[in-house]
């Protein structure tokens, strides 16, 4: 392989793996607000209990998802030294914007939350929980405002030429709402806080399989599934929302997304298919006119395809995005039947009767993850063979000393390292998990009337 792919695999394996715990960070800092908050409205302990046990988590998240984001600053450098002089006025921006508004927000309360218990009033801690949670939406604005703008660049002017050439920021707030940053930071956040609440109905409804703090489970199981199905639901309308979006400002990657080649012809939409790049064709189950009618409302419209431009101005891997995307839309729509299901069942008293029910939301804390993952996978791939979108190509962007075997080295290293991070994530999740939400510190919170038994195992234990 060439010094191009492998650093994008490299790139794109770091990121991929890092984009695990923000999503995870976001989604579980709304959840522990809302936990916080119905233990301010009731007095009730046990939302507490909960709120600490999940807080325990949300700090595990944090940090694995802090140290596995550094390595990115440094690949610009080493890797993508060209792209950083380009981006490097509009990436500065965002990024010393996210450590002013963002960084220093969360991390500012991010004390108080961890080790403020019993230290200060609860509605102390209680904003020090909405002030980290802010804190991981402002964070992520800026990571997808400064993405955005390599999608669809605005509020700038080139100066240089060549390998000199830079983009200077000329409105800063033209780059901050360039076209597609609204719809795909909605997008984002909506994603993340699924990912968190199908995290935490998982973990309840594995205490609810195995008889385990029934009642806290069923409290917390409740307020997780409300938020999945409302953002579910929200989530539908905002991925339409953004390939609107997509249609108007990169029309390519529409169609990569649904395999059209045809230069500007009446496009139909895929339930499933696979596209023959070389025949220019897909083979699949296609709804007649449905890209066109959900682009234009006219099932009749035409629709630009990948045959209006040259072919190496068209998404290489079209059939990745394709498949990519369906893969994302097919979770999403899984999600909304699930999530509603769910509060059928609990609109019907049935909820918690459902074993294979639960069973599902056990194994179904990994729909998000991979639907998250599968988004920006279209997203970026959909965009090649531009980095910054009719700007600076990815063949251009890159370092000019570093070599393919360097490449492979730190590749190799970096995914040594991040497996050696992920199996320890796992192994300290799965003993928060098995540890249960009752202990805090050494200390037993649990209520006195129920569960002693999990603590000292052993049923004569009061």
């Amino acid at each position: 392989m060439d010094v191009e792919i492998l650093s994008r695999i490299q790139f794109a394996f770091t990121v991929a793996f890092h984009y695990i715990y923000p999503p995870l960070s976001i989604g579980l800092g709304l959840i522990m607000v809302i936990m916080e908050g119905m233990y301010l409205r009731t007095r009730k302990q046990i939302y507490e209990t909960m709120a600490r046990f999940w807080t325990k988590i949300f700090a595990l998240t944090f940090g694995i998802g802090v140290a596995t984001g550094i390595v990115m600053e440094f690949e610009f450098g080493t890797n993508w030294a060209t792209y950083s002089r380009f981006v490097g006025d509009i990436f500065g921006s965002a990024l010393a914007a996210e450590g002013i508004f963002a960084f220093a927000l969360e991390s500012g309360f991010l004390g108080i939350l961890l080790f403020g218990w019993n230290r200060v009033k609860p509605v102390v801690h209680f904003i020090s929980t909405i002030g980290v949670f802010f804190g991981s939406l402002f964070s992520a604005v800026w990571i997808v405002v400064a993405n955005s703008w390599q999608q669809t660049p605005a509020g700038y002017h080139i100066v240089g030429e060549g390998l000199e050439a830079r983009a200077e920021i000329t409105d800063f707030w033209a780059m901050v709402f360039n076209p597609s940053s609204v719809d795909r930071l909605l997008h984002v956040w909506l994603g993340a806080f699924l990912a968190g609440a199908f995290l935490v109905m998982s973990v309840h409804a594995y205490y609810l399989l195995k008889d385990r703090h029934v009642e806290l489970s069923r409290k917390a199981f409740k307020i997780a599934l409300s938020v999945a199905a409302v953002f579910s639901l929200l989530q539908l309308f905002s991925g339409h929302a953004s390939a609107d979006g997509v249609a108007e400002n990169q029309p390519l990657k529409l169609a990569a997304m649904e395999g059209h080649f045809d230069s500007l012809a009446v496009a139909d939409m895929y339930i499933v298919g696979w596209v023959d790049k070389g025949r220019e064709k897909v083979t699949g189950i296609p709804i007649p006119g449905g890209l066109s009618f959900l682009t234009h409302w006219d099932f009749n419209a035409p629709v630009t395809g990948l045959g209006s431009v040259p072919e190496d101005e068209r998404p290489g891997a079209v059939n990745a995005v394709f498949q990519l995307y369906h893969l994302m839309i097919t979770i999403g729509m899984i999600l909304i039947m699930l999530t509603l299901f769910g509060v059928f069942q609990w609109w019907r008293g049935r909820l918690f009767e459902q074993k294979w029910l639960l069973r599902l939301f056990v194994i179904a804390v990994i729909l998000p993850q991979v639907a998250n993952q599968a988004g920006w996978f279209t997203a970026e791939m959909g965009r090649q063979p531009w980095v910054v979108y009719g700007l600076l190509r990815t063949s251009d962007a890159l370092s000019e000393v570093v070599t393919a075997n360097q490449v492979i080295f730190s590749l190799i290293m970096f995914t040594l390292i991040y497996l050696v991070l992920f199996l320890l994530f796992l192994y300290l999740l799965d003993k928060k998990i098995k540890h249960g939400p009752y202990v805090t510190a050494g200390v037993d919170v649990r209520p006195r009337q129920k569960e002693m038994a999990d603590l000292f195992e052993s049923p004569n234990e009061q």
